[in-house]
């Protein structure tokens, strides 16, 4: 079958892997869309340690094609979403409703492909740059066969990672104040689920002004083209004087970090989602944190998927929740290159590849 291959040096699509059968707890996902997110490219780039080789991939959907022993919430035919969450479902993190930080779900990855007799790494537990993975029952998110799977495949990162940081991890209120640093895909995110959660002012702040029809289209109040002012912070405060209630930075850039700590008010709170480098650092001034500002980190949007994923499903066909419009561009597998050279370039919010 197809799939896309780091080895450690280049990425390729090959044609010869292969998958093992599921397991006790598994389910078989024939995929049909994958999201392509900057946090695939950040294993090639090594911003992200990951064994290699790997199979690429984490935000996908499609149609299980079969369960291992024990899997009953999910059946054959069913259309799933799937998460990087492999939780245990046990432990004392799983039992708060956390599994974003279950310990066992971090830092082993699996190897249920192989090629030529060799076996490949599985990249977050999911790999959906493959015709065919392999997950946990607990990734498999059943969604209704009516949600195009080219949209479905987008819920199970960049929404999970952007809506949840907003209404799990900051808990945004009715009438609050957000500014959103990077309108790429988890920031289009970011903006509309600050305006599901209600915010009124929502200062969406990019380098690119291209992006700033799109911002407004999924909930931006303002834009602020930061490649056209001398002072990005001053521009948000002529928006907001007194600075802003909540603060997204999905850039990783430790500039922007600072700026995001800068630009709270009163009991404010600056929250992390872009990824940096493990080994990079960023500043501030702790006379700034003082009147109850705090700095949040944020994994995967704090979310519960089998709750989460359903209930963004529902927002879809609800109308509140964009899915459709996250969609640039799709490309068959065969044209990653081309896919991931368009998101290099800031051209797509979210590309797509199917199979």
């Amino acid at each position: 079958m197809r799939g896309v291959v780091f080895d450690g040096k280049q990425t390729q699509v090959v044609d010869d892997l292969e998958i093992r059968d599921p397991g006790p707890g598994e389910v078989l996902v024939a995929i049909a869309a994958a999201g392509l997110c900057h946090s695939d490219m950040s294993v090639v780039d090594g911003t992200i340690p990951f064994p290699v080789p790997v199979v690429l991939g984490h935000e996908g959907a499609g149609v299980v094609e079969a369960v291992g022993a024990g899997v009953t919430h999910v059946a054959a035919g069913d259309h799933v979403s799937l998460s990087t969450l492999a939780n245990c479902g046990a432990c004392p993190d799983c039992d708060r409703g956390r599994p974003t930080m279950c310990r066992k779900a971090i830092g082993m990855p699996k190897q249920p492909f192989s090629r030529g007799g060799n076996p490949l790494f599985q990249f977050a537990s999911n790999s959906s740059f493959a015709e065919r993975t392999v997950v946990k029952a607990v990734q498999a998110v059943k969604i209704p066969k009516e949600i195009p799977l080219t949209s479905a495949a987008l819920i199970g990162c960049g929404v999970l990672t952007g809506v949840g940081a907003v209404l799990n991890r900051a808990r945004v209120d009715r009438g609050d104040s957000v500014v959103v640093i990077g309108a790429g895909g988890i920031g289009l995110n970011v903006l509309q689920g600050a305006r599901i959660a209600g915010a009124t002012a929502i200062v969406a702040v990019d380098a690119n002004p291209a992006k700033a029809d799109v911002a407004r289209q999924f909930g931006a109040t303002h834009f602020i083209d930061a490649s056209a002012v001398d002072d990005t912070s001053e521009a948000v405060r002529e928006v907001l004087p007194t600075g802003a209630d909540h603060v997204f930075e999905c850039v990783g850039n430790p500039k922007l970090i600072r700026q995001a700590v800068e630009l709270l008010d009163r009991h404010g709170q600056a929250v992390l989602l872009g990824m940096t480098g493990a080994q990079v650092e960023a500043s501030f001034l702790p006379a700034a944190m003082f009147l109850d500002k705090s700095i949040l980190g944020c994994r995967y949007g704090s979310s519960r998927p089998q709750r989460d994923i359903p209930l963004y499903a529902s927002l879809y066909q609800q109308g509140r929740l964009l899915l459709d419009e996250l969609v640039t561009a799709t490309y068959p597998i065969e044209d990653f290159a081309k896919a991931a050279d368009d998101l290099h370039g800031g051209r797509v919010a979210r590309g797509v590849l199917t199979f």
